[in-house]
């Protein structure tokens, strides 16, 4: 253990097909048994989570439905639960809390910790991640994948390797041997285009890449040069960030056939204006930047954004601002799906009460659904199919 003396210890810890597993550990008879969620087999969504034994069919997250049933019609499609599926992750993130203050939750199943002050209570990292993933195994009956590592990147795609109920350590003085048989693909930042020019270097693996020098990479991908160099030697200084803000707040909806109406969309965009702009509240965040999303029934996917002058969290100014962007759309076609992503965010600068917050959520959605009633008609839209 004399090599991570002077080295921090981060873990990242990566729950293995999350929702799948969930339903598995719920239902035990599907336990086993491919298992994919997102809905029905027939519907127009797409496949949120897949259980191990359905990958085995290829079927994958963000595939549609109708893709996957006709890959695996033998396994069990199910909705998305998301209420349990949280429920799930906060219980996950209470344990990784027990062994340090220091977690940077990056999604539902996965999360950085660093563990370097950890180990004068609960001895050796490698101790404190299996401590880890038996209580996950005990308490929640799940399996988690984990990567031991100097420094995030290293420990993010060792947590990849082994899944499911992997383990893998990268200790300081093995960080070369650990990366250079690797494909390059695995660097962060390398997709496809970027992957398409190494390529044309010459460059398959890590190894490959560290063979170029910095001046060289920067000539060639700007920027990203630097990080690849930095990367292929295993160099990431950043720190695991435990008030990590929300990068962006969205929704959307695939529709059950596709809609032509303007004004039917208009009334989607209010549902996901109102439900959206809750969820700025509820976290304390404006946003400044509003994007449409909208889905062809090619799958042809596009996005407008819209930059506001001030940060905003209210309904209306969402809904407007998305209805303005959905109109400088081509509508030559239906649309199967229609979202709406807040970006750019930052912290509220005034502090509600809960009774001022459930206040102000009232008076946006009345504010909001008057002006819609006084466009399409008397009790076009009610509150009640809102809330």
């Amino acid at each position: 253990m004399e090599e991570w003396q002077n080295h921090r210890k981060i873990l990242h810890i990566d729950m293995d097909a999350f929702y799948a597993a969930v339903e598995q550990r719920d239902h035990p008879v599907l336990l086993g048994k491919p298992v994919i969620v997102g809905g029905k087999p027939n519907s127009r969504g797409v496949v949120s989570a897949a259980s191990y034994e359905a990958r085995k069919f290829g079927i994958h997250s963000a595939m549609p439905m109708t893709e996957a049933f006709r890959r695996c019609p033998q396994a069990a499609f199910l909705p998305v639960n998301m209420q349990k599926y949280q429920e799930a992750s906060d219980q996950i993130h209470e344990i990784f809390l027990s062994y340090t203050p220091l977690v940077e939750p990056l999604s539902l199943d996965e999360a950085f910790l660093d563990v370097t002050r950890s180990t004068a209570l609960f001895g050796f990292a490698q101790d404190i991640a299996v401590l880890i993933k038996q209580r996950i195994r005990q308490e929640l009956g799940l399996t988690a994948s984990v990567g031991l590592a100097p420094n995030k990147f290293l420990a993010k795609i060792a947590s990849d390797l082994q899944k499911p109920d992997g383990f893998v350590v990268v200790p300081p003085d093995k960080v070369q041997e650990f990366l250079d048989p690797l494909a390059v693909e695995r660097v962060w930042g390398v997709g496809i285009k970027t992957a398409e020019q190494l390529h044309e270097l010459r460059v398959k693996t890590v190894k490959d890449l560290r063979a170029l020098d910095e001046s060289a990479l920067s000539k060639r991908f700007g920027v990203m040069g630097k990080q690849l160099y930095e990367l292929a030697r295993g160099i990431d200084n950043r720190s695991v960030e435990t008030d990590r803000m929300a990068k962006s707040v969205g929704r959307e909806t695939t529709f059950p056939s596709d809609i032509a109406d303007v004004d039917v969309l208009e009334k989607e965009l209010l549902k996901l204006a109102v439900d959206v702009g809750r969820r700025l509240r509820k976290h304390a965040l404006r946003a400044k930047t509003i994007t449409l999303k909208a889905r062809y029934p090619d799958f042809r996917t596009l996005s407008r954004s819209s930059t506001l002058p001030q940060a905003t969290d209210l309904d209306d100014l969402i809904y407007h601002e998305a209805c303005t962007l959905l109109r400088g759309l081509s509508m030559n076609q239906p649309l199967r799906l229609i979202g709406i992503t807040l970006n750019n965010l930052t912290d509220q600068t005034e502090q509600l009460t809960l009774f001022d917050e459930s206040q102000k959520d009232m008076g946006n959605l009345t504010k909001v659904i008057d002006q819609v009633n006084t466009k399409y008609g008397k009790n076009s839209i009610t509150r009640a199919r809102l809330l």
